[in-house]
């Protein structure tokens, strides 16, 4: 080949190499299997999959929530939707209630009211439902990580005790075992108490969430502890 035949295949390739890289990206469709994003906005600090990511298969138990005729599913802070044989990530619906938080969350004061601020979403603790409600986003410029003073704060909305156990397996359990084991606990225990708490309120009026919590915490506890593992 002569120098100047390599010379012209040379330049060919570079004008190639740099009309592709000039291409703009696709202005349509998912974004690529395991893309995240980090969340910094009020010191957060936490890595999530970006809205429009999918995945092939779900979190282990997420709660379900059903909205109309749409159904979405909520783990770890996280919201997907099906989207054909799979799911897509997308953002979390407002006003539906969630039965616990993530298990990372920043709180913010606004107006003495805490919000609970994870990927990009808002959560107020909501009484009456006994639940945690996604709401619409607050202004920044009043939300503070600093809580005001005891006297500024709405005394109506503390959030209640949370539903979080710290399991350990003392058998040296595998993680596939473990989360059949708390699988298995959660369905024993909420048939036992007849509180769910991947349902809105538990599943129980307002005025008897309190006991029904209880129960379905000390059965749980109870489960778990009598398959080897320590429960706190």
């Amino acid at each position: 080949m002569t120098r100047s035949i390599r010379g012209v295949l040379v330049a060919a390739l570079a004008c190639i190499a740099w009309s592709a890289q000039a291409q703009p990206p696709p202005a349509h469709g998912p974004a690529p299997r395991g893309a995240q994003h980090f969340d910094a906005r009020f010191n957060h600090n936490h890595y999530y999959p970006m809205h429009g990511a999918y995945v092939r298969e779900l979190p282990h138990a997420p709660v379900v929530i059903n909205r109309g005729s749409s159904s979405f599913f909520y783990s770890g802070g996280v919201w997907y939707r099906p989207r054909g044989p799979h799911f897509v990530v997308v953002p979390a619906p407002i006003g539906v209630f969630v039965p616990v938080l993530p298990a990372f969350y920043t709180t913010l004061w606004v107006g003495g009211l805490p919000y609970y601020y994870a990927n990009d979403t808002y959560y107020t603790w909501n009484a009456a439902q006994s639940g945690y409600e996604v709401v619409a986003p607050p202004s920044e410029e009043q939300a503070s990580t600093q809580p005001p003073p005891a006297s500024e704060q709405q005394a109506s909305t503390p959030p209640p005790p949370s539903d979080e156990l710290f399991v350990y397996p003392q058998n040296g359990q595998s993680e596939e075992q473990q989360a059949s084991d708390k699988y298995e606990c959660h369905r024993w225990a909420a048939a036992q108490s007849g509180f769910d708490p991947t349902q809105s309120g538990g599943g129980v009026p307002p005025e008897q969430a309190g006991e029904a919590r209880d129960n379905y915490q000390r059965a749980t506890r109870a489960c778990l502890e009598g398959r080897g593992y320590s429960v706190r």
